[in-house]
Order: C-alpha cells, then sequence, then structure tokens
C-alpha cells in the first residue's frame, strides 16, 4: 500500500491551514505536503509538525510573483539572483521543518526568448542549486505540469524531467511524477510507472482525479489499479517514496469536510 501525504494547500479547505495539520493526523495521514509554506515562521511550522506527529515530505521554493502568474524562475535569463535567494530561503525552511525534498517550479517561456537559452539558464541555475542543497541532505525536484492548467510551463513530460537531470548532473535532483499531469499529457500512466519509478530518479509521487483535479475515485482514472502497480513496482526496485493527495475535495464541499471523501484510501 502506498504511503499517502496529505496535501495542505488543497485538503481542508474548510479549514484554516494552521488547523489542517490537526485534522490531517486525525484522519490517519502521517506526513504533509503543501505548496509554499512562507506565511508563517519555520518555527510555527515545526511545531505543528511534533504536535501531531507528522513528517514533512515537499513544499516549493518561492515561484517569483505568484499573484501574477509566476511558476518559478529556473528557466528566466536575468533572474538568476532572485532564483537562488529564493533556493536560500526554501533551504532555511526545509532544514526548520527536517523535509527532505524541495520543488524547484520551472517558469513560464518567454516568447521572446529561444528555447536553447532557456534551457541553459535552467541547467545552470539548477546545478548551482542543487550544489547549495547538498550540504543539507536536500533534494531539488523537477515536477512536469501540463499545458492545459499551465500554458508555456516549460516542463511537461516525464522524459523531458529525466534527460533534464541527466544534463544537470547533480545527484540530488529528482522527479516530482504528478499522475495527474501526467494523464493529461501523455496518457498510458501504468507504462509511464514501470518505465520511470524503476530509474531511481523519481523522489516523489502525486495523484488527483482527472480532469477536474477531485478526489482520485472520481474521473477517467482507475486509481485502485494503478496503487497495485505502483506497488508491485515498488516491491521489485524498492521504492519507498512518499504519494502526495494534491487535489481539491469535491465530496467534502457538500457535507462533512475533506473526510467526507477519503474513503479512496481504503476502498481498495
Amino acid at each position: 500500500m502506498p504511503k499517502f501525504a496529505a496535501n495542505l494547500s488543497m485538503l481542508y479547505p474548510e479549514l484554516s491551514f494552521i488547523e489542517r495539520f490537526g485534522a490531517a493526523a486525525a484522519d490517519g495521514f502521517e506526513a504533509v505536503e503543501f505548496l509554499f509554506p512562507y506565511d508563517f515562521e519555520p518555527v510555527v511550522l515545526a511545531d505543528q509538525l511534533v504536535r501531531h506527529g507528522l513528517k514533512q515530505v515537499l513544499f516549493n521554493a518561492p515561484p517569483g510573483d505568484w499573484a501574477q502568474g509566476e511558476k518559478g524562475l529556473a528557466c528566466l535569463p536575468g533572474r538568476e539572483v532572485e532564483f537562488l535567494a529564493a533556493i536560500d530561503r526554501a533551504l532555511v525552511y526545509a532544514r526548520a521543518l527536517a523535509c527532505p525534498r524541495v520543488h524547484v517550479m520551472a517558469g513560464i517561456m518567454p516568447a521572446a526568448i529561444a528555447c536553447e537559452t532557456l534551457r541553459a539558464t535552467y541547467v545552470a541555475n539548477f546545478r548551482v542549486a542543487a550544489r547549495r542543497a547538498a550540504p543539507f541532505g536536500v533534494t531539488l525536484l523537477i515536477e512536469p505540469l501540463n499545458q492545459r492548467d499551465n500554458p508555456g510551463y516549460f516542463v511537461s513530460r516525464q522524459d523531458d524531467a529525466h534527460a533534464l537531470i541527466e544534463e544537470i548532473g547533480e545527484p540530488n535532483v529528482g522527479v516530482q511524477m504528478d499522475l495527474y499531469h501526467c494523464q493529461i499529457v501523455e496518457g498510458d500512466v501504468a507504462m509511464k510507472i514501470r518505465q520511470w519509478l524503476p530509474t531511481g530518479r523519481v523522489s516523489h509521487l502525486q495523484i488527483a482525479g482527472v480532469p477536474e483535479r477531485h478526489e482520485p475515485d472520481i474521473g477517467e482514472l482507475n486509481y485502485r489499479y494503478l496503487f497495485a502497480v505502483l506497488d508491485e513496482v515498488a516491491a521489485q526496485c524498492g521504492w519507498q517514496g512518499w504519494v502526495g493527495c494534491e487535489y481539491r475535495p469535491a465530496r467534502g464541499s457538500v457535507a462533512g469536510g475533506t473526510r467526507a471523501g477519503l474513503a479512496w484510501r481504503t476502498d481498495r
């Protein structure tokens, strides 16, 4: 059975962010992830983890101006100083929360800049960032995002993410394989799990129903089958990562909160 981590940016929207830690623990989650921790001091979040016996397994580095539509800085020429400052800030939180993984968003491709320039900038930035993160035992993650929800995003396919890791050439860079994005962009998700999990480069998985990004048992993906595939492949290759529940609750919006939509975890 996969190990599930509650994504506190999406789950439990009926509660304040700080209250979501306790709710996740009460519902049996042993780990959490979220998008951005920066509205809170690290000590406040660390206290919630300790208080509720939770592990922090993932969060995102600062993405630039999120309110203005920026989704990362890594591929953007001329933003290198800001990018590295964002990495340094993320590492402060990673150390305080004992979090071993940080997702580094790539950015939206400016139309006026050649793809070759964007790729060179991305690879160079990631190399420097990975070397800064290595002494703290932190792995930096690349997540391919679908173009329907994220038009112009720099990395959209699993094979591109793995090729970038080869080019970056640092051991503490991994893939964040979100099956929601993978289904929208590529499909054939079960075979993608069989293809990429044994490489040792997939550090974290995420799930959501497709196409609305609700509970995993709502939509076109058969997660009961996919969890069995994941268990099989993980047993064969020794993968022991977490599966982040990064979805918007639909059932809980009617009655009962997020808990009302969690039956998929055991209904297998």
